[in-house]
Parts: structure tokens; sequence; C-alpha cells
């Protein structure tokens, strides 16, 4: 994205990786350490502008337009800045990938690395593959799963491909099949939960999410719906699939253990006693994204991609 320094005055020159992206959200991304609450205040004064004029919050750029971004006295987070990863990690990520064109790619995470940087942590598989590919000019994040978790990520190449999977994931038209591994034995084959969410953070910005009450007033509960289906029994624990109708943030985990059958090696939600009795068989959290499917945003095929079940689900799956 071409800059240029004027008087300390910024100006952007938009390319087909901001193309079609409203300027709040632009903002965000560039002025990455400066709160939310200044980036709005700097729009609705008319410091910011697009081709020398004044816009609204929700205006959307276009290719070549020009965004005026006055000096701010917060600190900017220099984006450029090298991340401390290892050449092998990179090779990594790039050998996990299982499909790719020219809208968007599928990879297949391992467990215990972040998606993204942030909260303590340097950097995730986003700052990775920017860096093993920095011709990119657009690679971002279709949707999140937790670190512990393994399985399907999407990263979108060009923002048509993200706006179009975003669309349908918000019109739940998106197949999402994860599975897990749970402590206790599950009887029923198949099980629709239908709980309310609530996310709250800590003083240190880490996330929990509760079930709350159906009477519970807050603006910031959530419904939500996961589908249960019972795969194999495996005498003091329990193989399912899950497919996820709404996707809020640690849902089937906090659906499992509010139902009283908490995933394996599940550090937050999880039972810690009987994580601590199963440590030498179960190293991992046993939650893992193995299917999506969706409308190809640019092709509009419907597309399927699965991930296989990790070797430590099956030699738990396959014990005797």
């Amino acid at each position: 994205m071409p800059l240029e320094i004027k008087n300390n005055v910024k100006y952007h020159i938009i390319d087909e990786g901001s193309d079609g992206q409203k300027i709040d959200n632009f903002l965000l991304k560039i002025l990455k350490n400066v709160p939310k609450s200044h980036v709005y205040k700097l729009l609705r004064s008319g410091q910011v502008r697009v081709n020398k004029k004044r816009i609204r919050t929700d205006f959307r750029l276009s290719i070549n337009d020009s965004v005026r971004i006055p000096p701010v006295s917060f600190k900017e987070k220099d984006v450029s800045l090298p991340i401390s990863a290892s050449k092998a990690q990179i090779v990594d990520i790039e050998k996990s990938i299982i499909y790719e064109d020219e809208a968007f790619i599928v990879l297949n995470k391992s467990e215990g690395i972040a998606v993204h940087g942030g909260s303590g942590i340097n950097f995730g598989i986003i700052e990775l593959m920017r860096q093993s590919r920095p011709e990119s000019k657009f690679l971002e994040l279709v949707h999140r799963i937790d670190k512990d978790t393994s399985g399907i990520l999407l990263v979108a190449k060009k923002r048509i491909a993200l706006v179009g999977i975003h669309k349908q994931m918000r019109e739940k038209s998106m197949h999402k099949k994860y599975e897990v591994i749970v402590h206790g034995e599950w009887k029923d084959k198949q099980l629709i939960v239908d709980l309310n969410l609530l996310k709250t953070s800590d003083a240190e910005g880490q996330k929990k999410v509760s079930v709350v009450n159906d009477d519970y007033q807050n603006i910031n509960t959530k419904q939500s719906r996961s589908v249960f289906f019972l795969k194999k029994n495996l005498k003091d624990f329990t193989f399912l699939e899950v497919k996820l109708i709404t996707g809020r943030t640690h849902q089937i985990r906090v659906h499992l253990s509010h139902l009283g059958f908490p995933i394996i090696g599940d550090q937050k939600y999880g039972n810690f006693e009987l994580n601590k009795k199963v440590r030498k068989i179960a190293s991992r959290m046993f939650l893992h994204a193995s299917e999506v499917a969706f409308i190809h945003p640019i092709t509009l095929d419907k597309v399927h991609f699965s991930a296989p079940t990790p070797e430590a689900f099956n030699s738990i799956i396959n014990r005797k």
C-alpha cells in the first residue's frame, strides 16, 4: 500500500487489499495501538479524509482512494518489524496448507499455535504467513480457532473472498464440524444444545465465557447452538462429532463443560483433576476442526475440506 508523508500527515493510496473495506476497519488496522474511541473521534471530527472530502464512519474504500490520516498522539505499532519466528516455523506453516487458490488458503493447523499474535503472544499463523509471503497484498484470517485446537483454518487472499465467506457465516449457511473427546460416558446418539453465553474479560484481558439463564438481562449475551453426535464410547471417555450452528467464542468447550462432559485437556473449562490423571495419554486438548463446506465466493461452486483425525485422537479411540 503506497504511503506518502507530508508535515507528519500520512496519505495512504488504497490498493486491492483494502478495496471495499469500511474506513473505520481500515483505520483500526493501520493505527494498531490507537484506542478505538480515538479513531472514531478522528473520523467524526473530519480529520480523516478520503480524496480531500469528509466521510462517514461506514464509508467504503475503493482502489486508488487517497486516505488522509493526521498525526496521532498515540504510539503506533510498526507492523513491519520482523517477528521472532524461525525459518522452520514458517516452513511448517506452509506445509500445513491442504488447499490454495486465488481466493483463499485452507490449512490444517496444529494444536499449540495461536492463529494471531496478542495477549503476550508475539506471533501466530497469520503473522507467519505474512512474513513467508511478503509479496501478498492481502492475507486475513476468515475465522479463528483456539490456540490448543487443531484442524481447518481459512485465510483469505482477496477481500471479496473474506466478505463472501463472512456473509455465509452470518447467514449460518457455512457447514462446520468438529471432533472432540470428552470425560464421561455420553448416552445420546444426537443432542441439540441451545444455551445463552456471556463473554467477559479479566484485568489481564483473558476471555472467559459462561452460561447464563434466559432471563439474564445483558446486551452482550449471545444465543448459541451446537448439535452433538455420538461416535464411540471409550470406557472412561466418549468420542463425539459436533456440528456448529453458531460460532461463539469457546462455544463447544463451554457447552460440554456445562453438560458435565468436559473436554480432555481443556485447561480453562475442563476438569483439572481428571486432566491430571490422564496426562500420560492425553497431552493436548482434544478438540479438532475436522470439516468445513461453503460456496466459493468467486466460482460459486460448493467446496468441502476436511482435516484427518489427529494421531493423538486415534491413540485413545483405538486403545484396548
